[in-house]
């Protein structure tokens, strides 16, 4: 496919390898020479230095033959003329625009997003997803990654198995007889780095694992327990950072956890003047997270979970550390440069929220086929787990999952059918409609496509 990817930043960055790794032919704009040879040398795309809103820029890019772009600049406006471009000189099938402006995503309007109006097939709000995957750590204490599938039927957990984990040795098939009744299954461990795929259940866990499995949502805190994890759901928070993201997860939290105590730290005083008008119930601080006077005053030696959601990664990485030495039991960062995710996990921060790879999660399940309905990358983009109904036409359906030679780097980890969650075994069958969730690490991904039949390549 002719995919064209206006914005070379850590977005288009990501969604440029993801997708030329799928063998897609691949174009990305940016007016910003250096961020575009960065792209260009890790990468094997072509690109075209300009700006992408211009139409002789995006022709320069093969505009006329392209199936799809991808607008994720730095500006809401030139994304959206770049899909009312695309749409009206080239009729582009499909168009996905980044909007960050909440003034743009207001209820209100959602009814000139459209072809007669403005042609965006598809909405990406980095900001409104990061919330929501903000809200969902700390709804989950001790997991440090959490998705959720079949409408929140199954969840994705992430744990570190921490030094005590009474579950260091035990292999993952001992595992299952320990705990029979618990509708749970590993798809992925990964351990120095490397990601192990322990499908044939002799894997035994060591300390300091980052294990992800799947589950039953109704299960989730006796699934933590049996790794050892027994947090309780924080009373009290501090939130480092009121930008639309700090916002965003205060109106979630207030909707979803409404005993919590929360309290924000904001730098700009006009911001804190803001937020302390929008939230009456809660305490808004003026000041720098990094101080520790401010960090006294916020309560941080009585608080359980410390949340730095600035937009300087070391604001956020230092008022973590400083958080947790100050009293915070736990701290979730959000993090945007890649390169600080792996430094980040060995310095004792629980949790870190990556703005970019939620986002090219979000774009990859817009882009994918009809059979494709969610996907989400765990840590450090090694690998995706993916929501995908079998198909008539899919070489899975109909057999023993134990006869299908299905890659050691690619694991089921639940099928939901008849609204019955199952955790499969060799002897399981999959039939049509089921809807299964895969992981497979980052390399097999095109390998998975030619196994379910299923055209994980775009529209």
């Amino acid at each position: 496919m002719k995919i064209i990817i206006c914005g070379a930043g850590q977005v288009g960055e990501s969604i440029a390898s993801h997708l030329s790794e799928e063998e897609n032919d691949v174009t990305i704009i940016d007016q910003n020479q250096e961020r575009l040879r960065k792209v260009l040398d890790h990468s094997d795309v072509s690109g075209v230095e300009g700006l992408a809103s211009y139409p002789e820029v995006l022709k320069q890019a093969g505009i006329d033959e392209a199936d799809m772009i991808i607008a994720v600049t730095q500006s809401d406006e030139v994304n959206m003329i770049v899909c009312q471009i695309a749409h009206s000189i080239f009729s582009t099938p499909l168009k996905i625009a980044r909007i960050r402006s909440q003034s743009y995503l207001d209820p209100r309007i959602e009814k000139i997003y459209n072809s007669e109006n403005l042609p965006i097939d598809f909405k990406i709000s980095p900001e409104q997803e990061v919330s929501k995957a903000v809200s969902k750590r700390l709804q989950i204490p001790g997991a440090f990654d959490v998705g959720d599938f079949v409408d929140g039927k199954l969840q994705l957990i992430g744990v570190i198995c921490e030094e005590d984990c009474p579950l260091l040795g035990v292999t993952t098939r001992h595992l299952k007889d320990l705990f029979p009744e618990l509708q749970m299954n590993i798809v992925a461990i990964i351990r120095s780095g490397e990601v192990l795929v322990p499908r044939d259940g002799s894997e035994k866990m060591e300390a300091l694992d980052r294990v992800y499995f799947v589950c039953d949502s109704s299960q989730i805190s006796r699934c933590m327990l049996a790794f050892g994890h027994e947090e309780k759901t924080a009373n009290s928070i501090i939130i480092a950072g009121g930008g639309e993201i700090g916002k965003n997860t205060v109106d979630i939290l207030n909707e979803k956890m409404k005993e919590l105590n929360i309290s924000i730290i904001e730098n700009k005083r006009e911001q804190a003047n803001f937020l302390a008008e929008v939230f009456t119930n809660i305490s808004v601080i003026n000041g720098d997270a990094l101080d520790q006077d401010i960090l006294t005053e916020a309560g941080i030696k009585n608080t359980e979970t410390f949340v730095s959601l600035t937009n300087n990664d070391e604001v956020n990485i230092l008022s973590a550390l400083l958080a947790k030495r100050s009293g915070a039991i736990r701290a979730v960062t959000l993090i945007n440069k890649p390169s600080y995710i792996p430094l980040i996990n060995t310095l004792g921060v629980n949790s870190v929220i990556s703005p970019a790879q939620i986002t090219v999660s979000s774009i990859l399940s817009k882009i994918r086929s009809g059979s494709i309905k969610s996907i989400h990358s765990i840590i450090e983009e090694r690998g995706e787990v993916f929501e995908a109904r079998a198909l008539e036409s899919s070489n899975i359906v109909g057999k023993p999952l134990r006869t299908l030679k299905l890659p050691k780097s690619i694991c089921i980890g639940a099928i939901y059918k008849d609204d019955e969650i199952i955790i499969p075994n060799g002897d399981t069958i999959i039939d049509i409609n089921d809807i299964i969730i895969v992981f497979a690490e980052k390399k097999f991904v095109k390998k998975l496509e030619t196994i379910l039949s299923i055209r994980m390549d775009l529209i």
